[in-house]
């Protein structure tokens, strides 16, 4: 009989990095990944703009799986993206059985709106009722040809899943910020790094 060990998965790096691309990739995110590297913590960052209408990657299910931790940039525009979504609800479920360290950046959003889907952490359905609406007009059927497969997602199966995981990653400790964090002369950068070394949550952190 097999071990139990061999279902686990082969760690292969330190941290997972989940992110909306268009809100923090050239800036936050960028600076915090330099710093997670010069730290000599291993790091996942997806180089690539996934297109509409695709799948997650599987590359990016596997590094999740084989990462001893992910940090979530919840940013404004983070719960707008499905994949954002799909992401962070790989991340949980890995949490859940593998015990994976889970740290979530709030990051000029009040995790509040992020724990309650509020401002824009709510999940509307409604655009998916009105380009299916649209699809009757000539005009909008090449348009709709990527759209409908992407809207398709949104059932009401995926919003109470993805809504149950801003609830989750909303309850987490993490850190708050509402401002520009300046790798060199915030400790609050330094604090992120360390607690991923120690896999402790940011209680003690002021």
């Amino acid at each position: 009989m097999a071990s139990t060990s061999s279902s686990i998965p082969t760690t292969r790096y330190d941290v997972f990095l989940s992110f909306r691309g268009e809100d923090t990739r050239h800036t936050f995110t960028d600076h915090l990944y330099q710093a997670l590297i010069e730290a000599g913590l291993c790091t996942f960052r997806d180089n690539d703009e996934i297109d509409r209408g695709e799948e997650l990657k599987p590359e990016i299910e596997t590094a999740i799986t084989r990462s001893r931790a992910s940090i979530v940039v919840l940013s404004k525009n983070y719960a707008n993206s499905r994949w954002c979504l799909d992401e962070l609800c790989l991340i949980l479920d890995h949490k859940k059985e593998c015990n994976h360290f889970v740290l979530p950046i709030f990051y000029q959003v009040d995790p509040s709106n992020v724990r309650n889907q509020r401002g824009s952490y709510a999940i509307r359905r409604s655009i998916r009722a009105a380009l299916t609406k649209g699809s009757i007009f000539t005009g909008f059927s090449n348009f709709l040809g990527t759209e409908a497969k992407e809207w398709s997602k949104w059932t009401k199966v995926n919003v109470r899943r993805w809504k149950e995981a801003l609830t989750k990653v909303g309850n987490l400790s993490g850190m708050e910020l509402s401002g520009w964090v300046s790798v060199d002369g915030d400790g609050r950068f330094k604090a992120m790094v360390l607690s991923i070394q120690t896999e402790k949550g940011f209680q003690d952190v002021a």
